[in-house]
């Protein structure tokens, strides 16, 4: 018994070496940019960066409710490709007459449905009207 764990514990080795790698590395980054890295301190420094514009106004400001909408639409779109990508490279691999199969269809055109509706649901809040 004391070989079956010892196995089982010596399979889990090369997670334990990428994790104290990757501890590794991000440590080293901080530390050697502490240390050799440029430290220059000053009001410039200090101030927020944004696509090389100094900040002016207040970061209160309101936005169009279209960006937001824009947002829902792609990340409903992302996550649509990345479910799709699986399916689409197993599919020539199902038994067309296989008991599940059916099912399997079925899910994946519900899934394709909900994608229409929210595709329908933006267009009709005009989030693809670009005045």
């Amino acid at each position: 018994m004391t070989t079956l764990a010892a196995t089982d514990l010596a399979s889990y080795l090369p997670i334990g070496v990428i994790i104290l790698m990757a501890i590794t590395f991000g440590v080293a980054n901080i530390v050697m940019t502490k240390m050799i890295g440029p430290s220059r301190d000053g009001e410039v420094k200090s101030i927020a960066y944004e696509s090389g514009m100094n900040p002016v106004g207040t970061a209160r400001k309101r936005f169009n409710i279209r960006f937001y909408l824009i947002a829902m639409v792609f990340l409903v779109f992302d996550v649509e490709v990345v479910f799709l990508y699986p399916w689409a490279v197993t599919f020539p691999n199902v038994d067309r007459l296989a008991p599940g199969a059916v099912e399997w269809l079925v899910r994946i055109l519900f899934f394709l449905f909900t994608t229409v509706v929210a595709y329908l649901y933006g267009f009709r809040k005009g989030v693809f009207k670009f005045d």
